[in-house]
């Protein structure tokens, strides 16, 4: 809590510090105690991503190799969706504001996070026809109170020309957390977990879509969402993420 007090009220300026001893002031993106730096100083910490990038999943390369360079991942096997970029690398740094906000309630930075979303995603973003968030299934977001995507969604719609379509896709079944399971495990987590809502079809229908999701880590949720998509008709799925995580992954069979 932080309050805004005139230097030549000294009565406000001593009560404003009490009430900072007591309730020290929290960053509004981690909920920490914040310090002197202030959010910024977390901003300064965090790797962003941008191009050099592979040109279909967004996976950063150290130094430009040219347009429309791929990975090895998708030189053997391209993903079901069309282009993925994200705006900050999941790591140590990042960790800790992500899951703050995904499990913390800490939805206060959401206007900023929709910002570096917006950048990540310039290529694409002007060219389509709506953003879909990925759906959480109803019991999952009863226990979360929210869907994170849908979240980042709506402030990324506010400030970008796409239209928001929340309800085109629904989740047919729980699924397990994707954590702690391989490439291939989460792959077969999330096969046919997805489904169109019945009067949506239309609509998607030779649309280009953008994805929305918080978090990359093989891309397998996106990937089946993006199957979903297309086999209703979508022209093409991008996918656009808050953050992803960077390692080298297995070579698809």
């Amino acid at each position: 809590m932080v309050f805004s007090v005139s230097k030549e009220n000294p009565f406000l300026r001593r009560a404003a510090n009490i009430i900072d001893i007591v309730l020290p002031p929290q960053s509004l993106l981690t909920g920490h105690v914040r310090d002197a730096g202030g959010d910024g100083s977390i901003w300064s910490a965090v790797n962003f991503l941008d191009e050099p990038c592979c040109d279909i999943c967004g996976f950063p390369f150290e130094f430009d190799q040219g347009p429309d360079i791929l990975c090895g991942r998708c030189v053997v096997k391209k993903p079901a969706f069309d282009r993925a970029r994200a705006a900050f690398q999941y790591d140590d740094v990042s960790r800790s504001m992500v899951l703050a906000f995904k499990h913390g309630g800490r939805t206060q930075g959401l206007a900023t996070f929709a910002a570096h979303m917006r950048r990540a995603g310039r290529r694409f973003l002007p060219e389509a026809d709506f953003l879909v968030p990925v759906p959480l299934h109803y019991s999952r977001r009863i226990k979360r109170r929210y869907n994170q995507s849908v979240l980042l969604g709506r402030a990324l719609s506010r400030i970008s020309a796409p239209e928001f379509n929340p309800d085109c896709l629904s989740r047919r079944r729980a699924t397990p957390t994707q954590g702690g399971k391989t490439a291939a495990g989460r792959r077969r987590n999330v096969q046919g977990a997805f489904d169109i809502r019945e009067g949506h079809e239309d609509k998607i229908a030779g649309a280009h879509i953008v994805l929305i999701d918080d978090v990359m880590t093989t891309g397998a949720t996106l990937e089946s969402c993006a199957r979903t998509l297309k086999r209703a008709g979508a022209r093409r799925v991008d996918a656009l993420v808050l953050a992803r995580v960077v390692k080298a992954a297995a070579i698809p069979k």
